[in-house]
């Protein structure tokens, strides 16, 4: 595909984009309200999501950072399981958690390791980036890796290149240190194991591993009840041989446990350090919460102590501030640090509610374990709702606090952006200016974070919650050069 082609018949590069679909599995998606010759289930531009030279740059210096922020998340859980720093923190992030997931969580043998892949969801506001919150489980990995691969082959620099999330997924699972004791292998043979609660993923990361199997690489996809064992570990037959698994991709949550066939099997092995379990099974890494603790004024001397002073406010200023909403009475002389709606200071969750719509932009959203803590559901959005339906929203939150707590978040409306997509109804090319919401993904190679690709998501500007919808245009990110025609 030539620049030319590009510039002079977007609708002849939208059906091209559309014809390298594929006509099921992971692009089949809700197509109730799709037109029926379109493959995909959104809305196809032709060309990807142009970022600046200094957004691109500020992304790629992000990954480092918010790896960081992991690292001293870790070891903040840890020092106040251990008493060397407030026992509220990791108070806070076991509550509701059975003793199970807490024992795991706390294996001296997985003490140090921490996601290797990190996804923010990052609105584009007229301010810049800000981060809505931070995903290490996320989906979209096999998904992305071939929508960028379809770019790709058209001619376009994606960002990550157009098989750096296919391709960087294996590198990354090597650079997890865990070396193949099969006989028959001398690479590390990766398992993923996607459960009925992750269901809706199951297609991408079954297309994921046939892509990397296809190229030479160990890679297999399986159902937990297709898990096979024997007394020395985890086992994949393939073409007639037997080979023992090194690595498990862990696509499935840890509240889900209990619904997981062979969940205890899994997971004994991963204590017995007969394989790699990653996700490591930490629970508490994986809380909303830490982005109500990166602002609380307790915890500051420790972030800039482990962060940096320079990181901490970027981060500060990136990472909308956020609480943990929690019912406990607080005496009459504190307030609720930060919170202070139409300029008021507050000190009960319960003055919230009868805010008015533009002294409400808030959002409240469980913060994790809890099968309403993932997608978009369990989120409410404070200016979106009548006044009654965001009050039963509060006390929701306030109810279910020792079993999920929630977080209360400053609400950022993204800025709204020019793309272009083909309409298969009309036959012609339309502009929407839409709300963006990029998401990067980070994957972690030894101690060095590659920003491996980018999905960007364009959504009508009505809409107040940005995720994927089949009136929303899903492309790559391309960075965009200086004096480009584009």
């Amino acid at each position: 595909m030539s620049t030319a082609l590009a510039l002079s018949d977007p609708k002849a590069l939208c059906l091209q984009i559309n014809d390298r679909a594929p006509t099921e599995g992971i692009f089949e998606g809700d197509r109730t309200n799709l037109h029926p010759n379109s493959r995909l289930p959104w809305r196809i531009s032709p060309e990807p999501f142009w970022l600046t030279p200094e957004q691109f740059h500020y992304l790629e210096t992000l990954g480092p950072i918010l790896l960081k922020f992991y690292q001293a998340s870790n070891l903040l859980y840890n020092q106040s399981s251990r008493g060397l720093q407030p026992a509220w923190v990791h108070q806070y992030l076991d509550q509701g958690k059975p003793e199970r997931v807490l024992e795991m969580g706390r294996w001296n043998r997985i003490k140090s390791h921490l996601p290797l892949v990190i996804r923010p969801d990052l609105l584009l506001t007229d301010e810049g980036f800000r981060i809505a919150e931070l995903d290490s489980i996320p989906g979209g990995i096999g998904f992305t890796g071939q929508i960028s691969q379809v770019y790709a082959d058209l001619g376009y620099q994606v960002v990550g290149g157009g098989d750096g999330l296919l391709q960087g997924f294996y590198e990354m699972m090597q650079s997890a240190g865990q070396k193949s004791t099969s006989p028959t292998n001398t690479e590390p043979v990766v398992l993923i194991i996607v459960s009925d609660e992750s269901e809706p993923y199951r297609e991408e990361m079954q297309g994921l591993a046939d892509y990397l199997l296809d190229q030479g690489k160990p890679v297999y996809c399986c159902h937990p009840n297709q898990v096979l064992f024997d007394e020395d570990g985890l086992i994949v037959e393939h073409q007639g041989q037997r080979l023992r698994v090194d690595i498990v991709y862990r696509f499935f949550e840890l509240f889900d446990l209990p619904n997981i066939p062979k969940s205890e099997i899994i997971t004994y092995f991963a204590k017995k350090n007969a394989l790699r379990l990653t996700p490591p099974p930490k629970a508490f890494i994986e809380e909303k919460m830490w982005l109500a603790f990166l602002h609380h004024p307790m915890l500051q001397a420790f972030w800039q102590h482990e962060l940096g002073r320079d990181h901490t406010t970027q981060l500060q200023e990136i990472v909308p501030r956020s609480w943990i909403v929690d019912p406990t009475p607080a005496p009459p002389h504190t307030v609720i640090p930060g919170l202070e709606p139409d300029g008021q200071t507050v000190n009960d969750w319960h003055a919230l509610k009868g805010l008015s719509k533009k002294a409400r932009e808030y959002v409240l959203k469980p913060s994790g374990f809890s099968a309403q803590a993932y997608g978009s559901r369990g989120v409410a959005i404070g200016h979106d709702l009548p006044e009654q339906d965001w009050a039963e929203h509060i006390d929701a939150a306030l109810e279910h606090f020792p079993s999920t707590p929630y977080i209360l978040q400053e609400f950022h409306k993204a800025s709204r952006s020019h793309i272009q997509y083909y309409d298969f109804s009309s036959d012609e090319m339309r502009a929407m200016r839409g709300r963006v919401l990029l998401r990067p993904y980070y994957y972690i190679l030894g101690d060095t974070p590659r920003l491996a690709g980018m999905q960007a998501v364009v959504c009508p500007p009505d809409k107040k919650l940005i995720h994927g919808m089949t009136d929303a245009v899903i492309v790559p990110c391309a960075v965009k050069a200086k004096n480009s025609a584009f």
